[in-house]
């Protein structure tokens, strides 16, 4: 079994995390539980916590896997031909009480996730008509507006939107904001750039309340997909939950096909 060291960066010294996440991603729809993308939203936290797995023998600078606890779930993924026995060990040494899910690892004696399960969608550049605008410094406020109206409980504020934009996976990220006719914020989203010819990814998009079933959030989609694939992406996938209708039938509306059905794996409760 592969000798781990395990590393806690800052998150300014993400940076290895991220390159290497970029390597893995495939042209298409990304394996694992972590795309590049996903390491770029979660580091609008100062205090994000990124792991990186390497051999012993190699250091940090080159990660066998990267990771992060998105709340009680552990999302990883690992390079192509990582020892994964090796991995799901530490990861589980990793977790304290109440972490008892995994996306991304095999975790030998857990059990797959019987109530809730994931949908990856994935979509193929193409022309497209969006009113989707870019989103810079002058619209982020704007763009915080959407999401903390379109996701109940969100902490999203416009330092952390800084916060994201100053991280090391500032660079890769693209954001789409529409607007009303009356010029009012109605929906955005945030894509995720991987590389030239690999996968891009969307997380989060998210359309006002009072905005839905105009159309707003499918144009974000589309204005995100569109700077995604004129940067070079060769596709982009977005995941989302299975029971989420709307937002299904939203990427559906955009052109995405479903690629797959992922669950979780979960922690048996000891007796």
């Amino acid at each position: 079994m592969t000798s781990l060291v395990r590393h806690r960066p800052p998150p300014a010294g993400s940076g290895p995390g991220l390159r290497a996440l970029c390597e893995w991603t495939p042209a298409d729809a990304p394996g694992g539980g972590l795309h590049p993308g996903d390491l770029g939203w979660y580091l609008r936290f100062d205090d994000a916590s990124v792991v990186l797995w390497a051999d012993a023998d190699a250091g940090p600078a080159t990660p066998v896997a990267v990771g992060f606890l998105d709340g009680p779930v552990l999302r990883v993924t690992a390079a192509p031909g990582a020892d994964l026995p090796a991995l799901s060990a530490d990861a589980e040494e990793l977790l304290g009480p109440g972490e008892d899910r995994c996306d991304g690892l095999p975790m030998p004696g857990w059990a797959t996730d019987r109530e809730e399960s994931w949908l990856v969608m994935s979509w193929t550049p193409r022309p497209v008509s969006s009113r989707a605008e870019p989103v810079g410094a002058d619209a982020a406020a704007d763009r915080v507006l959407v999401q903390r109206s379109a996701f109940p409980g969100s902490t999203f504020t416009l330092e952390r939107w800084h916060a994201m934009k100053r991280s090391p996976a500032g660079g890769l990220a693209v954001e789409a904001l529409v607007r009303t006719s009356a010029g009012e914020p109605a929906a955005a989203a945030t894509g995720w750039f991987a590389g030239t010819g690999r996968c891009g990814l969307l997380e989060p998009v998210g359309t006002r309340p009072d905005h839905r079933g105009h159309g707003h959030g499918r144009d974000a989609v589309l204005g995100a997909c569109a700077a995604l694939a004129r940067r070079g992406a060769s596709a982009v996938a977005v995941v989302t939950p299975s029971a989420n209708d709307a937002a299904v039938a939203t990427y559906r509306s955009a052109g995405f096909t479903v690629v797959r059905e992922t669950r979780d794996r979960v922690r048996l409760r000891r007796p």
